[in-house]
């Protein structure tokens, strides 16, 4: 995102670091050598570790924290934030102990409902290199995720806005655990015809939870729904696909989350999903595999055996 508005000689932007060693490689050479080598980040992107600094006048607040760290990240930057502060969400989980969305962690502490959500199919290490790009922006408030697609569209990143920020933000979380999905169907060497199944059998389960809690069923055929999930099931970028092929070659979860310092979402979203739907009755026969083998030892391959023994049915989309 800073590099898309760094693009524009009209607007400032200022790019915030948690950690002081990141901020000083950040600052001396001005690339990311660790998440997106090679992409130079232009000298009018200003850098700073201190929240009043990073916030000072700012139009747009824009946070890309992974779910588990935003509540006590974001929680430094309460005091600068008022009712007008506007505030892009690209966070792409549930937090696990409230079942919270991500915008409405970030309204819980900002005390603003100036809210908006983008997502879809955007890997940053393609968004950074210029290579084009769709996504979906939603917000309560219309005018803000208007404004939000003129400010960031260009002529190699697309926006759409979608009224359904629920809908959106529930896309971008459950493409996750599916995404764990596909990666375990390539650890254990299956084909395309298993992956072909898992993402449309995926993508109901998706809908269906989701409209369970409000959102609306159109969203799941758009970008940030079937769009983000394609993505996230093929792509040699994805960390939970990623995560799902060393499963299915035989690694364990905590073997895996130890030779990564990047954030899997799906892990916890998993855990999340699995849980409200054993309190609220919804069946999500993929998730619940997905929870078994992360979570209760299951091997792979017997939960790919209980997916395909289950009791023959009616298609239902």
């Amino acid at each position: 995102m800073a590099l898309l508005l760094a693009a524009r000689p009209s607007v400032q932007v200022r790019l915030w670091s948690a950690f002081e060693e990141n901020h000083r490689i950040l600052r001396e050479t001005r690339e990311n050598q660790r998440f997106l080598p090679g992409v130079m980040l232009p000298d009018r992107v200003e850098l700073t570790t201190q929240e009043a600094a990073a916030t000072d006048g700012a139009d747009l607040w824009i946070t890309a924290i992974p779910t588990i760290h935003l509540r006590s990240t974001i929680r430094r930057f309460a005091a600068f934030a008022t009712p007008q502060t506007a505030v892009l969400s690209l966070t792409k989980g549930i937090e696990a102990e409230t079942f919270l969305r991500p915008s409405e962690i970030l309204s819980e502490i900002l005390g603003t409902d100036r809210l908006a959500v983008l997502s879809g199919p955007s890997h940053a290490e393609e968004v950074a290199r210029g290579m084009p790009t769709s996504v979906a922006v939603s917000a309560q408030e219309a005018g803000l995720a208007e404004w939000i697609q003129s400010l960031l569209s260009s002529e190699r990143f697309r926006i759409y806005t979608n009224s359904d920020r629920i809908g959106v933000e529930l896309a971008g979380a459950l493409k996750n655990v599916i995404g764990i999905a596909a990666g375990i169907s390539d650890g254990l060497g299956y084909g395309d015809n298993a992956k072909s199944a898992l993402l449309t059998r995926g993508l109901t389960e998706m809908t269906r939870f989701s409209t369970h809690y409000g959102a609306q069923s159109e969203t799941f055929h758009g970008l940030a729904g079937m769009g983000d999930l394609i993505t996230t099931c093929f792509s040699r970028h994805g960390r939970n696909r990623w995560l799902g092929e060393q499963l299915g070659r035989g690694l364990s979860l905590d073997a895996i989350l130890a030779s990564t310092r990047l954030a899997v979402e799906g892990v916890n979203t998993c855990r999340s999903v699995h849980d409200r739907c054993r309190n609220d009755g919804l069946e999500m026969p993929i998730t619940s595999e997905v929870y078994r083998v992360l979570f209760e030892g299951k091997t792979p391959r017997q939960a790919v055996t209980d997916l395909m023994h289950r009791l023959p049915r009616a298609e239902q989309i």
